[in-house]
């Protein structure tokens, strides 16, 4: 199973190194950042799979900064947990209402903080990221990192697969090429848009007659995923 990515944001330096060493030991890969710009740019170019963040910081605080998150679609789902010395009741509830899942007061154990940041990861792992998912006999195990049709194993390219696996994890929602972009090749990735159309033509080839169906196009918008007509 590949390590799950955190971000560590806090301006405290030995706090932040306390935090990695800690998740560092629990198998987790660490990023470090230090004010909300840094974080900002480190979520968009490294795509974390999850948020550690200090409430008080200077400058955009880290209550604005989820804020932020989560009204722009590309980071909307990130899991948030803060960090603060806030202990009171009014405090945490402003808190979940900015986005966050999850709320920490230092001081903490890191084996109370690994173990709050398994359980929000294990409610926002949508299946098909670590479980296969089936549709209509198309079937993507990710740990194995495998595709089969009705039994019968497809060939495709890592760009292919992870398109797939982003669609099978996201059906009935249309997405523009510019979210499948940033979704599925990252933020600062400089590929044009016309590059998702290629892509989207050879994952159809890989699924053949039975399942290219499946992806259909929106005009007007991009591409959905959907086992209906």
């Amino acid at each position: 199973m590949t390590a799950k990515t955190v971000l560590i944001v806090d301006d405290e330096a030995p706090i932040r190194e306390m935090i990695a060493i800690a998740l560092e030991m629990a198998d987790y890969h660490v990023l470090e950042a230090s004010n909300a710009q840094d974080a900002h740019a480190m979520i968009v170019d490294h795509q974390p799979d999850l948020l550690l963040l200090d409430w008080m910081m200077p400058g955009i605080s880290g209550i604005e900064l989820a804020r932020r998150l989560k009204r722009e679609e590309a980071t909307a789902e990130l899991p948030i947990i803060m960090l603060t010395a806030k202990g009171e009741e009014d405090n945490k509830i402003q808190g979940l209402e900015a986005g966050a899942d999850d709320y920490i007061t230092k001081p903490f154990s890191p084996r109370e903080l690994v173990a709050r940041l398994k359980a929000v990861l294990r409610r926002a792992t949508p299946r098909g990221v670590e479980e296969a998912v089936e549709i209509d006999g198309l079937l993507l195990d990710p740990m194995s990192h495998r595709i089969s049709a009705h039994g019968k194993a497809l060939e495709m390219g890592p760009t292919e697969y992870r398109l797939l696996q982003f669609f099978m994890t996201h059906q009935e929602r249309a997405y523009t090429r510019s979210q499948l972009l940033d979704q599925v090749w990252g933020g600062n990735v400089y590929v044009e848009e016309r590059t998702v159309d290629v892509h989207i033509r050879r994952l159809r080839k890989a699924l053949g007659d039975a399942h290219q169906h499946l992806i259909q196009t929106v005009r007007g918008t991009g591409y959905r995923f959907s086992a209906r007509g």
